[in-house]
């Protein structure tokens, strides 16, 4: 099964070159004539980081390998993570004036553009990244709340509310997740993508295994804790594969040489998107089943919302991370997907939920949602961004919406999407305990 999923997104990836997708973003001339472009609203997460822990913690001691020398400390943004970051804001500009909101060398009012971030230093630092590539000439504001390092609340994906029925239903959600056999299923399903990281690992000859018993990741009861003002969090094989993971693809991205990445072992890679596929199963898990989507995106939704109404404002750009993506996602009804040239197939490294608004000739508004990415070899190559060579473009599909001949939803239609998440909210069922 999982070999043929291998093959299709093989075959996807194909058909779908970087030219036809970018075709979401660089509009037909007979497109500009039907429909002006009024504002686009972004949702980043941020770019490469050093994996969250270094070598000499639990991360380190699952491998007798060294892991990357990195050009940052533990969770903050690479030298080659800014690089990237600049130039995707290069490609944004080229973009944005292309479509006709903005002039080359536009200064923008305080107003028109807005730019704010979680405050974690990964986080600022990829704003200060992209603006220096969008806006060369206008110096423009990055925005967060805090000092760096603390998490804003906007950003942060906790639970505010919590019950025992409402961890009965998050728990009932989550199961489903992994058919008859629930979570015990969510991690047979995985079996294989353990054993290839545990190989890639030596996980036992690791000093897990030495002085924990750890040889395998072979703990499938994985345990769901659903705390009040706490991140979903979880024990088990999947979290402790999940750290290796992305360690792993973060590695892979950073250092030139694949097979030094991949600690001596030359994996295709099909291999490497089998160790990201942990780490997406991991977000779906704690971020995306429908309740707990709803109440940890509740207020970036509030604030994404309150973008798009914003009268004077023509481009937003918030930088946040992968569990905010999937969580957002989750709540607005986005169907399912996998990324075509990604191996990270759900919410790439750097990647950003792009919503444009746009009008007619009659004032009807419309909009359309796309997750930019940069591919495995944008990313380990730093390509240069243009309209030639764009990043990829995969439009995002709304359950139960139904898109025109141009692939645009009805604003009134998002914005109605937008408010059911939002007040999905306060349905969730909350007690003190």
């Amino acid at each position: 099964m999982k070999n043929f999923r291998l093959l299709a997104v093989t075959l996807v990836m194909a058909v779908l070159s970087p030219g036809l997708m970018s075709a979401q973003l660089k509009r037909s001339p007979d497109f500009k004539d039907r429909y002006k472009l009024k504002e686009a609203v972004v949702l980043s997460r941020h770019n490469i980081r050093a994996p969250l822990s270094g070598n000499g913690s639990t991360l380190g001691n699952l491998t007798t390998h060294e892991w990357n020398e990195w050009s940052s400390a533990p969770s903050e943004l690479t030298s080659r993570g800014g690089a990237l970051e600049t130039v995707m804001g290069q490609f944004f500009r080229k973009w944005l004036v292309d479509a006709g909101l903005f002039p080359e060398n536009y200064v923008p009012t305080q107003d028109e553009v807005n730019v704010y971030t979680n405050s974690m230093q990964r986080c600022i630092a990829t704003g200060q990244y992209f603006t220096s590539g969008f806006m060369p000439m206008a110096n423009l504001r990055v925005n967060h709340r805090y000092s760096p390092s603390k998490m804003d609340p906007v950003f942060c994906p906790q639970l505010t509310k919590v019950s025992p029925e409402f961890r009965e239903i998050a728990m009932e959600q989550i199961s489903a997740m992994g058919g008859e056999k629930g979570i015990v299923g969510i991690n047979e399903a995985l079996a294989p993508n353990y054993e290839l990281i545990a190989d890639v690992l030596d996980l036992e000859d690791s000093p897990a295994a030495k002085n924990n018993g750890m040889k395998a990741f072979d703990n499938y009861n994985t345990e769901i804790i659903l705390q009040r003002n706490e991140e979903p969090k979880m024990k088990g094989s999947l979290k402790d594969a999940n750290s290796a993971s992305d360690a792993f693809i973060l590695q892979y991205y950073e250092q030139p040489d694949t097979i030094k990445a991949g600690f001596g072992h030359k994996l295709t890679r099909d291999q490497w998107a089998e160790i990201a596929e942990i780490k997406d199963v991991y977000g779906d898990v704690l971020f995306t089943a429908p309740i707990v989507a709803a109440n940890v995106a509740h207020p970036l939704l509030v604030y994404l919302n309150d973008e798009l109404n914003s009268p004077d404002r023509k481009f937003t750009f918030l930088v946040g991370h992968d569990s905010n993506i999937a969580s957002v996602n989750a709540a607005l009804g986005v169907e399912p997907y996998e990324l075509p040239n990604a191996i990270e197939r759900k919410t790439p490294i750097g990647s950003k939920v792009v919503i444009e608004k746009w009008v007619d000739p009659q004032g009807e508004e419309y909009a359309a949602l796309n997750l930019v990415y940069q591919s495995p070899d944008q990313l380990r190559d730093i390509e240069l961004l243009d309209l030639d060579n764009p990043p990829m473009v995969y439009p995002l599909k709304l359950k139960g919406l139904m898109a025109n001949a141009d692939g645009l939803y009805k604003l009134a239609d998002v914005q109605k999407r937008f408010m059911e998440a939002i007040r999905a909210y306060d349905a969730i069922p909350d007690s003190m305990e």
